[in-house]
């Protein structure tokens, strides 16, 4: 990568270091901090009971990472009695998420982890930047939604979305944020809420570019599809209507180098060790 590129590349640590330590916890978005090249942490959030944002990918408690304050692994059955829509946030902080360690991360580091608010996240992790001297970190920051969730799994979408566009503004990170989201809905409504906030949207479909951005209404600032969608001609396309493009989740060098090489501007990944492999 030219010197250029590289001070404008965004690396991206995803679910913190999912790769490193258990995913979406205080201690992942640290470690991720540990990497001088990383400048955004992605992130997901669900919404307790007491419209609390929580940092978590599903929004209920996954059998494969989470166990029950006595320590009881959570089964695959009870998954749907334990959504955190359904909790106050008290409860969900309970729950042990990280001292299982995951399967599919074998260089995962186990150790006890809450779900954490993203006031949390936020808080230790600009303190952390403030005590080592570091620039500060964008967040990426996820509403988990889609419509069958509205009122049963999350609160409908346009109020997930302003829930999170008053939370960003009332911890001051508002302009170092980019929400991003699969479903077009809640992008609309911080769109219609804050035409200049920096959004991104996810795709995984096959659909082209045009297909999605006719589908979302807008202009996002960011283009993300999974990595394995992205080819030179989808490069082009989307520098071509002023995007950027970062895909997900990417963890390995090889695919690493050949992204770059297409000309993306960013790769989240679970591994931010890798990154000095690549430059």
């Amino acid at each position: 990568m030219n010197p250029e590129k590289a001070t404008t590349f965004d690396w991206q640590g995803h679910r913190g270091a999912r790769g490193l330590l258990p995913e979406n916890t205080v201690p992942a978005f640290l470690k991720a901090l540990e990497y001088p090249r990383v400048k955004t942490l992605e992130l997901d959030l669900a919404v307790s009971r007491d419209s609390l944002l929580v940092v978590s990918h599903e929004p209920w408690m996954s059998h494969h990472i989470c166990s029950h304050p006595g320590g009881r692994p959570v089964a695959e059955s009870e998954e749907q009695g334990l959504l955190l829509y359904q909790m106050p946030y008290d409860s969900i902080r309970q729950y042990d998420c990280g001292s299982r360690g995951n399967e599919r991360f074998p260089r995962q580091k186990a150790m006890p982890a809450h779900k954490p608010l993203l006031s949390e996240v936020v808080q230790a992790a600009e303190q952390y930047c403030r005590e080592k001297g570091r620039p500060a970190p964008r967040y990426n920051i996820e509403i988990k939604f889609e419509p069958e969730y509205a009122g049963v799994k999350a609160p409908d979408a346009e109020t997930f979305a302003r829930l999170v566009l008053e939370e960003i503004t009332r911890l001051g990170v508002k302009d170092r944020s980019c929400v991003q989201s699969f479903d077009v809905a809640p992008l609309q409504h911080l769109h219609r809420m804050a035409p200049g906030l920096f959004t991104a949207l996810l795709i995984e479909n096959a659909h082209g570019v045009g297909e999605n951005l006719e589908a979302l209404g807008y202009i996002p600032d960011v283009y993300s599809p999974y990595y394995k969608l992205v080819t030179a001609n989808v490069v082009d396309t989307v520098h071509e209507k002023g995007m950027a493009l970062i895909p997900w989740t990417v963890n390995d060098t090889t695919a690493m180098k050949a992204l770059i090489a297409l000309g993306v501007d960013g790769i989240i990944t679970d591994y931010p060790d890798l990154i000095a492999e690549v430059e």
